[in-house]
């Protein structure tokens, strides 16, 4: 089952929950068939990598996990906390909008 995905590559947010609670960081990429994202610098894990062209060494590799988006909240630009997102039409426009400040996202 697919939910509304609200969070898109580039935004600032930040864990709600789970062992990387508190931490924020920016959206490096979205599945939105799996309703994750990946977080840059947060949940990282360690991965074993065979010697390969980029990396002919091979060895243990720290990478970043894919997070459940049920944990992350977007940061409002205004006061730098978690908060939710709504939507307001500009015109013609669709546009985000964070539900504590009502400015735009």
């Amino acid at each position: 089952m697919s939910v509304k995905v609200k969070i898109r590559k580039g935004d600032q947010v930040q864990v709600i929950a789970g062992s990387a609670k508190g931490s924020k960081g920016e959206i490096t990429q979205v599945i939105k068939e799996k309703n994750r994202a990946v977080v840059g610098g947060v949940n990282m894990i360690k991965k074993h990598v065979k010697p390969n062209a980029q990396n002919p060494q091979g060895g243990i590799v720290e990478v970043e996990a894919p997070i459940h988006i049920s944990n992350l909240a977007i940061v409002d630009p205004k006061s730098g906390k978690p908060t939710r997102v709504g939507y307001k039409f500009d015109g013609d426009k669709k546009i985000r909008i964070a539900k504590d400040s009502g400015e735009s996202i």
